[in-house]
């Protein structure tokens, strides 16, 4: 029973990151931590952004509720901490290597519905390079609206 509430959680916790994400996205990094977002909008040529503070967020979220989990005996919490992980290394398959292309020895043509559908909306989310504005603030899921064309 033990493990079928572990993997339930670790599911639940991969799966709700998408939320948490988008809510972040969209009210703290176009919110009041703009100026840690801003340089992914506006590339600065650099290999390493302000904006890649927001990923040592999330992975020290993640070791903390991992090693609390583990260290405590509480295993539900670091089933938790490792469905944050995995959100986290979809995340940076994703955005980092698949759309932004930031691993240069690395390169990724996508195929398939599912993809393309997420490319377009981080595409659309793109296109807007301020503060206000932005549309589709999630990164691992696209709603119907930036759907691309049904594939034959």
């Amino acid at each position: 029973m033990n493990t079928v509430i572990n993997v339930l959680v670790f599911l639940a916790s991969a799966i709700a990151m998408e939320g948490v994400a988008w809510a972040l996205h969209k009210y703290v990094m176009h919110g009041f931590l703009w100026v840690l977002h801003e340089d992914h909008h506006r590339s600065s040529g650099r290999r390493l952004q302000k904006n890649d503070l927001f990923a040592l967020f999330f992975a020290g979220l993640s070791f903390g509720l991992i090693y609390s989990g583990l260290y405590y005996g509480i295993q539900p919490l670091a089933a938790a901490g490792f469905g944050v992980m995995l959100y986290g290394a979809g995340y940076f398959t994703f955005h980092d290597f698949m759309f932004h292309g930031r691993v240069k020895a690395l390169h990724f043509k996508p195929r398939g519905k599912y993809f393309k559908d997420i490319i377009n909306a981080h595409r659309v989310h793109h296109s807007v390079a301020t503060k206000e504005g932005a549309l589709s603030f999630g990164f691992l899921y696209a709603p119907k609206k930036y759907a691309t064309m049904k594939l034959r």
